[in-house]
Formats: C-alpha cells, sequence, structure tokens
C-alpha cells in the first residue's frame, strides 16, 4: 500500500514514525519546508510538491491545520486519481465542505498523543464513497498505533474531547492535584509526581481489567465516615461545573473552528 503524508508537524512525524514500520507500507512525504524531512529513511519517497504526493499514493493524508485543507485540496484536486483515498487529521472540516473541492472517496481519523506507546484509540468516519475495503485497510493500517474505534461524522468532535484531548485534561487536572499537595507537605516534586502517575496508571489498569465503574472505586475507597470520602464529596461538589465548562468551551471552540472553515470553503463558490 502507497501512503501519502502531506505536512510534517509533530502529528506528521509520529505518523511517519509509526507506519515506517509496517513493511507492507511504501511511505511518500511532503512538507513545504524541505528541510525539515533531512534525515528521513532512504526508502522513504519525499516529493516535490503535494501534486506530486497525490498521483502516486493510494491513501493521502493531510496533517495540516484546518484552514490550509483548501488550499492542500485544490493543488491535489487534478493529480488524486478517482480510487485514492483522501484523508484528513481534522474533525472540524465535514466532508460536505471537503468534496466542494474534491469529490473523492474520504475518511477522517483522530489519532491520540498515546500512539507514541501504541495506546492510542484512533478514531475514524468515512464518506459515503467510501467502501468496505477503504474502512478496512485504513483502519487495519492505524491498529500499529493501538486500538481504533468507528464513528459517525457528527460524533468526531465529542469523540476526539474524550480521545484526543483528553491527554491534555487529564495531565492538566493532576497537574493542579500535585500543585496544590506540594502545599502540605516536604516530598519532593518529582516524588510526588511519579506516586500520582503510577496510583493513577494501577487504577485504570485495575478498573479495566476487574471491568470496574468509577462508582465502585469510589466506594471500595471511600468508606463511609473515613478520609477518602471527605476529599470525594468535595469533588462531587465542586468538580461537575469545572468539567461542564471545560466540555461546553472546547466544544464551542470547535464549533467556531467548523464555521470559519466552512466560510472558507463557500468562497469557492462565489
Amino acid at each position: 500500500m502507497k501512503v501519502g503524508i502531506i505536512g510534517y508537524g509533530s502529528m506528521g512525524r509520529m505518523l511517519v514514525e509509526k507506519l515506517s514500520k509496517n513493511k507492507d507500507t511504501e511511505l511518500f512525504v511532503y512538507n513545504k519546508t524541505r528541510e525539515k524531512l533531512n534525515g528521513l529513511a532512504s526508502e522513504i519517497t519525499i516529493c516535490s510538491s503535494n501534486a506530486d504526493l497525490a498521483a502516486k499514493v493510494d491513501i493521502v493524508i493531510m496533517c495540516v491545520r484546518p484552514f490550509d485543507i483548501k488550499q492542500v485540496l485544490e493543488e491535489i484536486a487534478d493529480s488524486a486519481r478517482e480510487e485514492t483515498l483522501i484523508v484528513s487529521l481534522n474533525g472540524s472540516v465535514s466532508f460536505a465542505s471537503m468534496q466542494k473541492i474534491v469529490n473523492h472517496k474520504m475518511a477522517k481519523l483522530i489519532p491520540s498523543l498515546t500512539a507514541e506507546i501504541e495506546k492510542s484509540q484512533t478514531l475514524f468516519c468515512f464518506n459515503e464513497k467510501a467502501c468496505d475495503d477503504d474502512k478496512t485497510n485504513l483502519m487495519s493500517l492505524f491498529k500499529c498505533m493501538g486500538d481504533v474505534i468507528l464513528l459517525p461524522e457528527n460524533e468526531m468532535g465529542m469523540g476526539s474531547e474524550l480521545v484526543s484531548c483528553m491527554p491534555g485534561f487529564i495531565a492538566s487536572i493532576f497537574d493542579v492535584l500535585c500543585s496544590a499537595a506540594r502545599e502540605h507537605t516536604s516530598l519532593p516534586d518529582e516524588q510526588i509526581v511519579s506516586m500520582v502517575l503510577n496510583t493513577l496508571c494501577a487504577t485504570s489498569k485495575l478498573m479495566l481489567s476487574k471491568n470496574m465503574n468509577f462508582e465502585e472505586v469510589v466506594t471500595r475507597v471511600a468508606t463511609k465516615g473515613g478520609i477518602t470520602e471527605e476529599g470525594t464529596k468535595v469533588v462531587y461538589e465542586k468538580f461537575p461545573e469545572i468539567a461542564g465548562q471545560l466540555f461546553e468551551r472546547t466544544l464551542e471552540k470547535r464549533r467556531q473552528t467548523a464555521v470559519k472553515a466552512e466560510e472558507l470553503f463557500n468562497q469557492s463558490e462565489e
């Protein structure tokens, strides 16, 4: 399978690193700043343009910002073959918008930072032109990064919050917890962080292996009238408002991005 990656930022580099380990995949890469591609393995083909890449591959993966997608599609419109699957790593730009430029088989995929340790839950959705083989081939290709999850297009936004954004949310929450703990202990920072992260990891493994829900864990640890119960009361009393605001703000930002992208694509019709 010939796979082309357009854009060599953080996500593009990670995809090249992971997919290059698949011996059945031939990789092609294009990036505006050619110097960033210095040092790529010799078996990876560096293309001269987006159009050059699209003409050579079975799958085009666009690892670019949402407001650059239109330009990339315009550049590959005439060179991408009818059977080529065009893939976006951005969930905010709709298939309807992209198909105004290129009416091809399309997919969107959203990986997670945890792909770096092969623990990603990579999200996928496909347009109506994509066939079952397209879905099977693309999702199988990305199993090297972890689990794959098929969603309808209208759920990719919330799916991204729960999977792709969640490492950032989790890290920020536990950063605040560790900062608060520092005010009450003489333990060194690195020990506090290590203790919290190892407990977080072990709790996740326990819940997944024992098929436990959150309430069961709380009940097991926070005995009636005990110390842990006092802490969980604070979380359940105070945190719901913060959690609600978190999703309201991120989903609103996602909506605004989608609107701006739609306006950009609509300009092509005027």
